[in-house]
């Protein structure tokens, strides 16, 4: 991995790149991983690096719904494995739920490799390196699942996920929690609730809150996501982008006036 020094202005974002590019090289990530990685991190930009009230919202409301569910599971992609591999397990015992990994180009070798991740940072049970049933509705290897995990879930973290999944999973009556940069994404606009942050904040984000609701009553819990709406934060995401984008062009009027002045 290439020596980054932490005073650069673009430290975190570049580490998030190397992590991804390590990842491909590992055989943990597939090289359409990088392209992905790098249409989030364009969002990510427009939010301007940080977690937005919206995205702080959605995450008080996932972790009331992972609390509430009585067979929690998490479900791990290359990316994912790559980006926050020791938080995702942290998040996983805390929850005492299954990790599940499950890609879109799948292979064998790379389940293997990404569930040898896992347990190497302390996952206690990890599946997908044997699936036994098929998400109803999708036809792509992304329907493969497991009996305990995925498949037997009421409630369902899908971070980066595909929209087909997403869909798939919500039409099975699951909640499903989905972590996506982009809230005008498909996957982003069918989930149940949706974290619109950086994978690298949501995951510590969510584990923070589920630990401070842990000893929430249940009718506590219910309370917060009744006051949820999962369009009403994509709207709240977009109107946050919004306004950052405007403060930044604002920005660049006053910048471009003062060189006009000089000059």
């Amino acid at each position: 991995m290439t020596e980054i020094p932490k005073s650069h202005p673009r430290y975190t974002s570049l580490m998030t790149r190397e992590r991804i590019a390590e990842g491909v090289r590992n055989g943990i990530t597939s090289v359409q991983g990088l392209i992905a990685q790098g249409r989030g991190e364009a969002f990510d930009y427009i939010l301007g690096e940080r977690t937005m009230i919206s995205a702080d919202r959605a995450t008080l409301a996932a972790a009331a719904a992972l609390l509430i569910a009585k067979r929690p599971a998490i479900s791990v992609n290359g990316n994912v494995a790559a980006l926050v591999p020791g938080e995702m397990v942290e998040l996983a015992s805390l929850l005492n739920a299954p990790l599940e990994v499950n890609l879109f180009h799948r292979s064998e070798e790379r389940v293997r490799r990404i569930a040898d991740l896992l347990r190497s940072h302390g996952a206690r049970l990890v599946l997908g390196e044997n699936p036994d049933c098929r998400i109803p509705g999708l036809e792509h290897s992304r329907a493969l699942a497991t009996r305990g995990g995925i498949y037997d879930a009421d409630a369902v973290l899908i971070p980066l996920e595909d929209g087909d999944r997403c869909e798939a999973l919500v039409g099975m009556g699951k909640t499903v929690i989905a972590v996506d940069l982009n809230p005008l994404s498909r996957t982003s606009m069918r989930a149940s609730i949706t974290i619109v942050d950086n994978i690298t904040r949501a995951v510590p984000n969510l584990t923070r809150k589920i630990s401070s609701l842990s000893g929430s009553t249940t009718e506590y819990l219910q309370a917060v996501l009744m006051d949820y709406s999962n369009r009403d934060t994509l709207r709240d995401a977009l109107l946050e982008m919004r306004e950052y984008i405007t403060a930044r062009m604002n920005e660049l009027d006053g910048a471009q006036g003062s060189a006009g002045k000089r000059i």
